[in-house]
């Protein structure tokens, strides 16, 4: 039996104090470009005590913005940002990777270099999905996905490039990792899906090879850069949040890439244990689901790194008995780490739990419903129920 509070040597590389890890989490707090700065440095600084902390996902290359206000990882400037996040993380004796992706389809032209046509893996948008972006008044909200335009096979091998670049961005602001988000119905989930990708090349859905080698060639691009053990991946198997196709190549897709994940070196797979609603968080109607554990000991069975479960875990108890499965070595919790800074040290010694005001997750005032929780128990605002 494992235990929540059992340190952990990741991919044989890194080593993590707990098995609990803090889920990554846009929050729209960004400087003007785009770029990460010191109130982003003390948001991250104060939830160190997590076995891993996993960032919000950065984008990848300016045709990769799908939200407003959401770093990214291409800029001097941002990799700078990037730097006053990990050494104070680091000063307070955590362990951080950095989450990237490029959103395909999921974009808007309003946030598009040049308002351009958001980049698909094929013209079908995702119909019953919206971005954050600016509307015609300028104003910031909810609004649907555009028209995508298809990438040609060049522009997809070129891509990896830029990952690559990413990487290495990441490695020099030093990042102990980078995890690839591959997972919710962004580019790389978009390949992934037999349904969705009816695209003829070799990036093309019809075969397990093609449908999975843009992934495979943003991995490799991973591994050289920041080694072995210190890249990981996220997936959502089955599911079909942002207007995702339902699979019915799902569970071969996923246990293919277990296998191969392994033979690369991946230090682990992040799995999306609770399935998300199919249109969007604000809107769509959501229904407790997760993946079955029939299939999830199949995963464990052909890969053979670490395994991160996240979805809906806000107790030490559910975690605990998750762990106990024997199918997942941590757990990452989302929300909660919201208005809970010391979640480990309070799941650990059973406090009870604070809880942020929804209204707070993206405003842009300053500390407000951000950085402005207090461990327990330096004050009453910290009270609340688990």
């Amino acid at each position: 039996m494992i235990l929540l509070f059992e340190p952990q040597l990741l991919g044989g590389t890194v080593p993590l104090k707990n098995r609990i890890v803090m889920a990554p989490m846009t929050r729209t707090r960004t400087s003007d470009g785009d770029v990460p700065n010191e109130l982003m440095a003390t948001y991250y600084g104060q939830r160190a005590s997590s076995g891993l902390i996993v960032t919000e996902v950065a984008n990848v290359a300016p045709s990769s913005k799908g939200y407003a206000l959401m770093p990214g990882i291409y800029t001097e400037a941002q990799r700078q940002g990037w730097r006053l996040v990990t050494d104070e993380v680091h000063r307070n004796g955590g362990t951080i990777f950095l989450q990237v992706f490029h959103v395909g389809r999921m974009a808007h032209p309003s946030l598009m270099p040049n308002g351009d046509a958001p980049w698909g893996v094929t013209e079908q948008r995702a119909e019953h999905s919206d971005v954050f972006a600016h509307g015609p008044d300028g104003r910031l909200g909810y609004m649907r996905a555009g028209t995508p335009r298809r990438l040609s096979t060049d522009e997809i091998s070129a891509l990896v490039g830029t990952f690559s670049q990413a990487f290495l961005n990441a490695r020099q602001a030093a990042f102990d990792g980078v995890e690839i988000h591959a997972g919710n119905g962004y580019l790389i989930d978009q390949f992934m899906n037999s349904v969705l990708n009816t695209r003829s090349d070799r990036y093309g859905g019809g075969s397990l090879e093609d449908r999975t080698r843009f992934l495979m060639e943003v991995v490799e691009a991973a591994v050289r850069e920041l080694g072995p053990g210190r890249v990981g991946i996220r997936l959502s198997p089955f599911g079909e949040f942002n207007s995702m196709p339902a699979d019915p190549l799902a569970e071969e897709t996923l246990l293919c890439v277990c296998d191969q994940l392994g033979r690369r070196g991946i230090a682990y797979m992040h799995l999306v244990y609770e399935l998300m609603p199919a249109g969007n968080m604000e809107s769509a109607e959501f229904k407790k689901r997760h993946i079955d554990h029939a299939v999830l000991a199949k995963v464990r069975a052909a890969f053979p790194g670490t395994i991160i479960w996240c979805g809906g875990f806000t107790k030490r108890e559910s975690a605990q008995a998750a762990l106990d499965t024997g199918l997942v070595d941590l757990i990452a919790f989302g929300r909660p780490y919201i208005a809970n800074p010391d979640l480990a040290e309070r799941l650990e010694h059973g406090w009870p739990l604070a809880e942020a005001d929804r209204s707070t997750y993206y405003t842009r005032c300053g500390e407000l419903g951000y950085t402005d929780f207090p461990a327990y128990p330096s004050g009453s605002s910290a009270g609340g129920a688990a």
